[in-house]
């Protein structure tokens, strides 16, 4: 029997053998990548590579070593064809992104709509971004806002999401998918609520509080010292204070932002009464247009994928070989179609950036319906 040491030995040998192989192998990937640049032929040819794994994995005497080398050459595969993409990038052939890099985005003589109704944290989102005296309107449902500009009737809309407390708006996900809209910003908008009333009131005059139930669940240690308070869900916080606004009854208070406080002609009477300090709502700018920042960071693609085991970690390796940072992953359900899904993604980059480039067009063959959803 063989000692440990002339076991390593000889793994030793076989893993230099390997090396020697996987750099054959790649440089022979070199000259395949030449022969398509020249032919136009694309990179990745689902049934070519499921023949081979097919002829590859025959040769395993036992499943367990066949299941090794489905992934061994999932990965060796991978790795060619990302060369390959690199290759056809350098060569020129990449494609050019159809998006178009301004230097600003415009802000003079436009119309901007947002979801909800003045005074809300999404109208405070469009005036923080666009500024306060901007030509906007408001709509009743987040459809509404994206065939808003779709049509044109808006420059831009402003909808929320995520939240820091609460997660992601779901719907607004579906949304980008649903309409040929893109994003061109973002703004993130603390929720700071506050106790408001009207001027001159004072803690011991207030009978009611209305709000928004998530608020007033956010709000519930300050509520607590408070018990004698009568508290009324409201539809949302920015209504609660037009209520208070409009009743002109001091026994009456809302919580809500400080913004809708100054909109409304409100009076705080006690603020940072919010259970998280780090409560924030990330809102998204939109527009109908394929436009980008040329300073542009951060770049939100969607896309579905085969329902296949290790589908999605091959196409996230694409980040990985281009030294990509991915900073958010979330999954949809795809309507219509049980357990298959459509996935999210946030990453770092500028849509003028080769490794960019390079990424996108490895997720755009080896995906399906790959959409940028905008760079931001």
């Amino acid at each position: 029997m063989k000692d440990l040491l002339e076991l390593r030995e000889e793994i030793d040998e076989i893993d230099r053998d390997i090396v020697e192989l996987f750099e054959k192998r790649m440089a022979v990937s070199e000259q395949v990548a030449e022969y398509k640049i020249n032919t136009g032929k694309k990179v990745f040819d689902r049934d070519r590579e499921r023949a081979k794994m097919e002829t590859l994995t025959a040769m395993a005497h036992n499943d367990f070593n066949r299941h090794g080398i489905e992934e061994l050459f999932q990965q060796i595969m991978s790795m060619s064809r990302k060369k390959q993409y690199q290759l056809l990038a350098k060569s020129g052939v990449a494609g050019r992104l159809p998006f178009i890099g301004v230097d600003e985005l415009e802000k003079d003589h436009i119309r901007v709509v947002f979801q909800g109704v003045e005074g809300a944290y999404s109208h405070a989102a469009m005036c923080e971004f666009f500024g306060k005296d901007v030509n906007s309107f408001h709509v009743k449902k987040f459809r509404d806002a994206m065939e808003a500009i779709a049509e044109g009737a808006a420059d831009y809309a402003v909808l929320p999401i995520e939240n820091s407390s609460a997660g992601i708006v779901a719907d607004n996900f579906d949304l980008l998918v649903d309409f040929e809209n893109y994003i061109v910003g973002e703004q993130v908008i603390k929720c700071e609520h506050v106790l408001m009333g009207l001027p001159g009131t004072q803690l011991a005059d207030i009978k009611t509080v209305y709000s928004h139930q998530q608020a007033l669940s956010q709000c519930e240690q300050f509520l607590d010292d408070h018990r004698d308070w009568h508290q009324v869900p409201y539809d949302n916080t920015a209504l609660a204070a037009k209520k208070v606004a409009r009743e002109q009854d001091k026994s009456m208070a809302a919580i809500g932002s400080a913004f809708a406080a100054q909109r409304f002609g409100l009076e705080i009477l006690a603020d940072h009464i919010y259970y998280n300090e780090a409560n924030s709502t990330r809102f998204l700018i939109v527009t109908n247009q394929r436009i980008f920042r040329k300073d542009a960071k951060k770049i939100s693609i969607c896309f579905e994928l085969p329902h296949r085991s290790g589908s999605l970690y091959n196409i996230l390796s694409h980040f990985i070989y281009n030294n990509l940072n991915m900073n958010r992953i979330e999954s949809r359900p795809i309507t219509g179609r049980n357990w298959e899904y459509r996935f999210f993604i946030d990453f770092d980059g500028n849509l003028n950036d080769s490794s960019v480039k390079n990424a996108l067009r490895g997720i755009r063959e080896e995906a399906i319906n790959m959409k940028i959803l905008g760079n931001y």
